[in-house]
């Protein structure tokens, strides 16, 4: 993990970082008052985002998992990156914000299907402390469709 600060970020990762925040005002969070957004490159270049979305029921769909959900409705599935950023209801965070068990899972399947290490960018709300690392990473010995034998030709 390489912390580091947003003048730093090339613009292509600055690019991520701003659309993330973006997509990060648009959570529906009633219930946590917690907003995050994350935004996803594909290999061609496209940028995908989501935010998290809450319901009565206190499921989630966590903005990392949403922005892969929206890009594979359009037919997109093979990502180089990933920025996530959040912020509270009343308060900016003050230590960057990285991915839940559950997304870091759905980031290593993704990853796997397109033949990359995701690079991952997590950001403090005021993008003044980021740390840039990878999906391995975050995620050491991580198990997915092709450590169980799947064919993932069939999904590209």
């Amino acid at each position: 993990m390489t912390p580091t600060d947003y003048g730093s970020l090339s613009p292509s990762q600055k690019e991520l970082l701003d659309e993330a925040a973006k997509a990060m005002e648009t959570a529906y969070n009633p219930y946590s008052g917690f907003f995050v957004g994350a935004a996803m490159r594909t290999s061609d270049g496209q940028i995908f985002t989501g935010s998290n979305v809450e319901n009565a029921a206190h499921g989630s769909i966590c903005a990392e998992r949403s922005a892969i959900v929206r890009a594979n409705a359009e037919g997109y599935r093979h990502f180089t990156a990933v920025a996530v950023i959040a912020r509270g209801k009343d308060f900016d965070s003050t230590i960057a914000t990285a991915p839940c068990g559950a997304c870091r899972q759905m980031l290593y399947e993704f990853a796997q299907l397109s033949g990359v290490n995701l690079e991952v960018i997590l950001s403090t709300t005021q993008k003044d402390k980021i740390i840039l690392t990878d999906i391995e990473e975050l995620l050491p010995l991580g198990f997915g469709p092709s450590d169980l034998g799947i064919d993932l030709k069939l999904f590209r």
